[in-house]
Order: C-alpha cells, then structure tokens, then sequence
C-alpha cells in the first residue's frame, strides 16, 4: 500500500506580493481601494447602458443590440481576468494603465459611433458592415478593461492586509455590485435626462480616470519606480486633456453630425424624455420632416397620401368618437377633422414633447391645420397599452393606430394580439380599426403578422396598401440613403368586431386629395394576391416580427 503525500507547506509570498507600503494606515488604506472599486464598477455599468443605449437608437432592435453588446462584454470580462493575472506582479502599475485606457476608450465610445454613423450611415445587418463591428470591438475592448481589474485590484486589497480569499471576494465584490447599481440608476435618472449620451459619457470617463489615478498615485506611490509615476501621470493628464477637449466640442460636433444625418436644414432638435425630436425644413418652400430617434416619421412629400390612405378608409361609416393612438403630430387628427360629423377626438400620445411642437411650430401646426385649437380634439399622454387598459368598453365608433413600424422592438407590444383585443373592446358596435402595418413590399411577412395578429384577437380583416411613398430617407430599424432599399408604399388594415369591414371612401365627405375609391380596390386586391398563410399571431411573450 502506497501513503500518499502529505501536502507541501505553503511558501511565502512572493516579493511582489508583500505589504504594500502606504502613506495612511491599513484600514483607511481598504477603505480608499473598496471606494475605488465602487467608483469603477459604477462607470463600467455606465459604459455597458450606454453603448446598448446608443446601439438600440442608431440601430434599432433593442433586444438585439442589449443582447449583443451584453453578451461579448460579459464574454470579454472573463478572458481579461485571465489575461490580468500576469499582471499581478505589477498590480499597481498595472491598475493605473488600465484604469487610463478605459476612461479614454470608454467616455469616447458614444462619439466615436455617432461620428461612424453620422458620417457613413451604413449598419448593415446584425454582423454586416465595418460601423456594425465598431460597436462590437467597443463592446470586446470595455469588457477587457473591466475583466482585468478584478484581479489586480485583489491583489492590491490583499497587499494592505491578507485574509481569507472567501474574505477578500465578498468585500470586494459588495463594493462592486452597490457601485454597479449606483451606475445603473444614475444613467437613466441623470447622466442621460441632463447631460444626454455623449457628454454623460465623457464626464463617466474623467471620473474614472480621476478615481483610478488618484488610487495609484496616492495611495500605491511607493509600490511604482519614479518612471512608472511620470508615466502615469503623463497617462491621466492626456486622457483628461483628451474628455476635457472633447466636451468643450461636444455642441459643436453634435451640430455637425446632426447635419451630416438631416441635412443642413435642422429647424429644431430637442431630447424630450422619450425621444430625439428633429424638425426640418418647413420654410421657404421646402418640405418639413419630422424625425424620431433618428428614423423619418414624417415627410412634407408624401405625409399627404400617408395619412389619408390611413384615415378615410376607417371613417367609411359611424365616426362621431375617435381615438388615436399615437400621431401626436396632429396629421391623422387633421384628417379626421374633415369628415362630417365628428364630434370628439382622442390623440393618445407617449411624448408631451411631440404634441407641444405640433400645437408650437408654425410650420408643423399650418401642416396639421392647428388641429389642437379644434375644442373637439383631447389629448392624452400616455403609453397607448396602458392607456387601453382602463379605458371605457364601446366607447369609440373608430380606432386608428398610427404607431411606428411593428418591426421595432419598443413598438412589438402595440401590435400585439393582447393590444388587439384591447383595442377590440373600446370599440362600439359597428366600429372601426385601422393599423399601420410597416412596409408592405419590403417586409410582407411582417405584415402579413399583422393580419394574423388582429384576426386572433377577434376582428376580421381588410388589408390594403398605398403606394407613392418618397424615397429620399427611408424609415425603421436600418437607416439608408440608397433609394433602392427604401420602402416604396405602406401596409395598412383595416378591421372589425361584429362585421366584415368595408374598404371604401365616406360618399359624404370631401373627397381625397390622393386617393379613389378604384385605386384604393386595386390596391387591396393586389395586397390579397400575395398572403402569407398559417403565420403564428404575435403575442407579448412571443413577438413575431423579425424583419
């Protein structure tokens, strides 16, 4: 029978591993090192919401971009705590360089891809173009960074006084997670409503640069040759110089790159605290658009033959109630306003921000025919979902859903078959809803998604579509300049209750300027020759509208 080996004793600690010299005593020195690691964790939080935030507005598909950036972050975290335990011998040194580079890299990343897509405007598919892989070598390189401190910042908490690892981990990792949710409530509570993305991210960027320098310089000055110190020192004080820079320009590079995305004709651009709202044109003779995160909502060239293929189809009958969801920009009211009558309209708008520009802008409220002056139009503000919950059964002769295209995630829900069902319940016998359902040629699955959506909820269908549309911008998820991949029409349905809906003109309202009741026959008809059959219905916890 063979003994085993009794285990060898362990060593000492290697040189490099022996009590820190410092200029306080052991434990204020523990408690500047955890406040450090608070501090990091709760700019590298800061980095991750931002770079998702910034991704899901430039891109569109939020689930996709989070899941992304999340993802090789968290992926890239593991492979630098591995690559940092080399480093350990040079944990102060070492701390202080990567504390640096990850200030820089990450208060620059929101500018860096707004630069790349104002500039370019190509994002291609999911892993298509070179802009699409920036944020992806932002997302590999921040998480890198934030790997690699953990470590290093071990080692250093354990030069000030040794105790158990189980010890060590819990301290440092409390420290990490509170800092982690400090971040996480400061960037939407307070980064982005007052400073908004770019300059919350280069002032992230100085306070981590500040904290982790200051840690090195100070604290583990001794630990550091004197050409390690200037060299770091030199390190910080350019990075700082560069995030100093950068947020003196910030206006003016946000000015600059606004007009390299509309054009040099911006009017108005405001952040409200929904959105990005940009007004174009709309003076001497040019056509005004409106834009919504960076995505073409409204354009003078076209907006006419949009928001009448909308509306008229669905006042082809009883329509003294009706309820907008959406179309804050008044267009969908103003044509509702023409119909005989009507006697009450209910606009249930998300952003006040919207409803104040197009009661505010003279050329918005000419365009909208200063429908808000009209006693006979309310306003709502509030999430059209939430807002259907509570509202009155039987209650509108017509609904009319004018929301953004169903293939972008935040819009998934309103076109929903529980949004459906809702809508189908505040509708008064003989009523009448009407959904934009996307682009009709480009995306037919999608809208076709939409029918099937709508007749599992209850309703039968009517689809139609209405071409015409201008080319210039297109709208949704990808932005795009070539006129060859922007969509050409629309996709609408029109749908009801208790009966098969009608597709026709009110004969006792004024005619359309854009359409007839034979184009719009036409229309329909070739739409139904191209049904996709059998597609599932889009519900809350199983959306359907991938593009």
């Amino acid at each position: 029978m063979i003994e085993p080996h009794a285990p060898a004793p362990p060593g000492p600690p290697p040189a490099w591993a022996g009590p820190a010299r410092l200029p306080v005593r052991p434990a204020t020195g523990r408690f500047l090192v955890l406040a450090c690691v608070f501090v990091c964790a709760a700019c590298g939080l800061v980095y991750e919401l931002e770079l998702v935030a910034l991704a899901s507005y430039l891109i569109g598909d939020s689930v996709t971009q989070a899941s992304v950036v999340l993802s090789v972050m968290v992926f890239a975290m593991g492979i630098g705590s591995l690559a940092a335990k080399r480093l350990r011998r040079l944990a102060a040194a070492g701390f202080g360089a990567i504390e640096a580079t990850l200030a820089l890299v990450g208060g620059c990343s929101a500018m860096a891809l707004y630069a790349v897509f104002a500039w370019t405007g190509d994002w291609g598919g999911l892993w298509g173009s070179g802009p699409r892989w920036l944020l992806v070598a932002f997302s590999l390189t921040i998480g890198l960074l934030i790997g690699a401190e953990v470590p290093l910042l071990m080692e250093l908490i354990q030069r000030i006084r040794r105790q158990d690892a189980g010890g060590a981990v819990a301290d440092l990792f409390a420290a990490d997670y509170v800092g982690a949710l400090v971040g996480g409530l400061a960037f939407p509570f307070l980064l982005l409503p007052l400073l908004g993305q770019l300059t919350g991210a280069l002032i992230t960027g100085t306070v981590n640069a500040i904290a982790g320098g200051t840690l090195v310089l100070g604290l583990f000055r001794r630990d550091l040759t004197r050409r390690a110190r200037w060299l770091l020192l030199i390190a910080n004080l350019t990075v700082l110089g560069v995030l100093a820079s950068a947020a003196v320009l910030v206006d003016d590079f946000e000015r600059a790159a606004r007009q390299a995305v509309y054009g040099r004709d911006v009017r108005v651009a405001l952040q409200t605290g929904t959105q990005e709202v940009v007004l174009t044109g709309g003076t001497h003779g040019r056509p005004l658009d409106l834009f919504l995160d960076g995505r073409l909502r409204v354009s003078g060239r076209d907006e006419l033959r949009y928001h009448e293929a909308l509306v008229h189809p669905a006042m082809n009958g009883p329509h003294a109630r009706v309820l907008i969801l959406g179309g804050g920009d008044g267009l969908a009211a103003r044509e509702v306003l023409r119909h005989p009558g009507v006697r009450r309209v209910e606009v249930v708008e998300l952003d006040a921000g919207v409803v104040r520009l197009a009661r505010s802008d003279p050329a918005l409220s000419r365009l909208n025919g200063h429908v808000y002056d009209d006693p006979r139009v309310r306003v709502a503000t509030a999430d059209a979902f939430r807002w259907l919950r509570t509202a009155p059964a039987s209650s509108y002769d017509v609904v009319i859903s004018d929301l953004p295209d169903p293939g972008i995630t935040v819009s998934t829900k309103l076109y929903s078959e529980e949004f459906y069902g809702l809508a189908r319940r505040v509708l008064a016998p003989g009523g009448r809803l009407v959904v934009h359902a996307g682009p009709f040629a480009d995306r037919r699955r999608v809208f076709w998604t939409v029918d099937a959506t709508l007749r599992a909820a209850g309703l039968s269908t009517e689809p139609y579509r209405v071409g015409g549309r201008d080319a210039g911008f297109a709208a949704g998820p990808d932005r795009t300049t070539e006129a060859s991949r922007a969509p050409r029409d629309w996709g609408f349905v029109l749908a009801a209750a208790d009966h098969a809906p009608r597709l026709g003109l009110d004969p006792h309202a004024p005619p359309p300027r854009t359409l007839t009741p034979a184009t719009l026959a036409a229309d329909a008809r070739a739409a139904a020759r191209t049904r996709l059959t059998g597609l599932p219905p889009s519900t809350l916890v199983h959306p359907r509208y991938a593009n």
